[in-house]
């Protein structure tokens, strides 16, 4: 059987790798001239590594550790216990670049199968693709072209959440875990491996702001938040800060199945980051569709299976990202912040460290133990 994977972000890869475990023979087509992880940092919930562990992946993944919520200036709102997040949800709370995600992903795949520079501007339902540099027939194509995906009915938009996120990496060890929340803005700071440093901002604006000079107006607009912001904003280099206003799918969608298309990830079910989940959720889909395609004895009957056990959970999650961001950064009233931060000190750390456990408790099916190359 043959796939054609359209993106080679995460989920893309993700299922071309799982795909493989389940026999199947994979073409990944990447527009972009390399496949590489473009973004910064990425935070990794236990049901995230349970699907790299399902995909057979080891991936430089960072064990955070205590940390908690701050406001501005450094006081705290509440604190978070690692050990108390283990104990609840299986699994510590990790992060890793999205460069060295994507680059382990890749190296799981033969050389062979990953094509760059391959735009593809014809797909039909009976499996047809045509790209720049050829044309496949594929049993199955596996649409994980991102948020603004050519795969979804030109009706079905996106809607601006509010917020505009500035991401980053720099390097400083000993930067602990924080995330600190002022009216309408959010700073999260994940130590990843090798004593770099995620950092990003999320900031309600209007949608289409764009600052002609990116440093000046970080240090305007965050310079007086408490230690270590200022110091990475300043360790990192202007031209490495990513700029994207934050998206999400406003309709969800009725399937995630049309003929013998799949989509998977920002292209099925596009969510704001306030639950760390976007990655998270692709990589769970692209191993619930492995593992699918392994256990039914057609391709249609694989998509409903997919489309059954996918398309439920995955909204929910998307749905409550953005309730998250409304009660969470990008409340704004001043008097409701206050109730909120009150509220918020009042919970112990360990029982904050219980929040998300409906969602990061999700196990993954079991996949087929990888297929042997070939032999001539």
């Amino acid at each position: 059987m043959d796939a054609v994977v359209v993106g080679g972000g995460i989920g893309g890869l993700a299922a071309a790798v799982g795909l493989r475990r389940a026999g199947w023979d994979v073409t990944v087509l990447e527009k972009a001239p390399e496949i590489t992880g473009a973004g910064a940092g990425i935070s990794l919930w236990p049901n995230a590594q349970r699907c790299l562990d399902v995909l057979g992946v080891q991936a430089p993944l960072k064990k955070q550790l205590d940390g908690g919520l701050r406001d501005k200036k450094g006081r705290r709102i509440t604190g978070w216990d690692a050990a108390a997040f283990e104990r609840h949800h299986g699994l510590p709370l990790t992060a890793i670049h999205r460069r060295d995600l994507v680059d382990t992903l890749a190296r799981a795949l033969p050389e062979e199968t990953r094509k760059t520079g391959a735009e593809v501007t014809e797909v039909r339902e009976d499996g047809f693709v045509r790209y720049t540099g050829g044309e496949l027939q594929a049993d199955l194509i596996v649409a994980a072209d991102g948020i603004n995906s050519r795969f979804r009915n030109s009706s079905q938009k996106t809607v601006y959440s509010g917020s505009t996120a500035f991401r980053g990496v720099a390097h400083r060890p000993g930067t602990p875990l924080s995330t600190s929340w002022d009216r309408g803005a959010e700073i999260g700071v994940l130590p990843l491996a090798g004593d770099d440093v995620y950092w990003w901002i999320s900031y309600v604006v209007r949608a289409g702001e764009r600052p002609a000079d990116v440093k000046a107006y970080l240090k305007q607009h965050f310079g007086d938040w408490h230690d270590p912001i200022p110091a990475l904003l300043d360790a990192t280099p202007a031209e490495h800060i990513l700029h994207h206003d934050l998206y999400y799918l406003g309709t969800p969608l009725t399937s995630y199945v049309r003929g013998k298309i799949a989509l998977l990830g920002d292209a099925a079910h596009a969510m704001p980051p306030f639950l760390g989940q976007g990655g998270c959720q692709a990589l769970e889909d692209a191993v619930v569709l492995a593992h699918a395609m392994s256990t039914e004895d057609t391709v249609q009957k694989a998509l409903h299976k997919y489309d059954q056990e996918r398309r439920q959970r995955s909204q929910k999650v998307a749905r409550d990202s953005v309730q998250a961001g409304k009660v969470g950064p990008q409340l704004t009233n001043p008097v409701a912040t206050t109730i909120r931060n009150a509220l918020l000190r009042m919970t112990p750390a360990k029982a904050t460290a219980r929040i998300g456990a409906g969602v990061s408790g999700w196990r993954p099916p079991d996949l087929p133990r990888p297929v042997p190359p070939r032999t001539p």
